[in-house]
């Protein structure tokens, strides 16, 4: 299977909140904003793979600026690495001041989704390949994260996980 890049699997939803999405502080619904995220990841995950994709997990999520009523949200998502039916997905959330038109970064997350096929059984999906520093560094973090995963789920040995290691031995 031939490596894709991340700008190949890019996907932008831009989208303005409105007064039903808003909690009382008349800010976006965190919870809005996941739905939000995770269609644009599912489409991310869909082009780099060519198949039905499935959320598997919401690895992390940084809500760290409130998203006020009448907003321009920017959300951006790419395929971060891929491993054998599963991609990682980063999602990077800006919003827009309507007058000036700079954007402020406001929330970040990582989503999983696994490829499929009709049965909803999963099958490979192609490789990354980073094309710029900050995809070889999110690709880069994406395998310890996911041997993390596995040492906690009891799935991987401590001693396995080798790019987790490295990041506390020095040699």
């Amino acid at each position: 299977m031939e490596a894709r890049h991340p700008s190949e699997s890019c996907t932008t939803l831009t989208d303005l909140v409105l007064t039903g999405e808003t909690n009382p502080l008349n800010n976006l619904f965190g919870g809005e904003l996941l739905a939000r995220m995770d269609r644009a990841a599912g489409i991310a995950a869909g082009r780099h793979s060519r198949r039905i994709v499935v959320t598997a997990s919401v690895n992390h999520v940084a809500f760290n600026k409130a998203i006020p009523l009448g907003s321009v949200v920017t959300v951006e998502a790419k395929v971060s690495r891929a491993f054998r039916s599963s991609m990682e997905v980063y999602i990077d959330v800006w919003v827009e001041d309507r007058q000036s038109g700079d954007k402020t970064k406001a929330n970040e997350a990582i989503y999983t989704f696994v490829a499929v096929n009709e049965s909803g059984n999963p099958v490979s999906v192609p490789p990354i390949k980073p094309e710029t520093a900050l995809e070889q560094e999110r690709y880069d973090a994406a395998l310890r994260r996911k041997q993390l995963s596995l040492v906690l789920a009891g799935k991987m040995k401590p001693d396995d996980a080798t790019e987790l290691k490295a990041l506390f031995i020095t040699s």
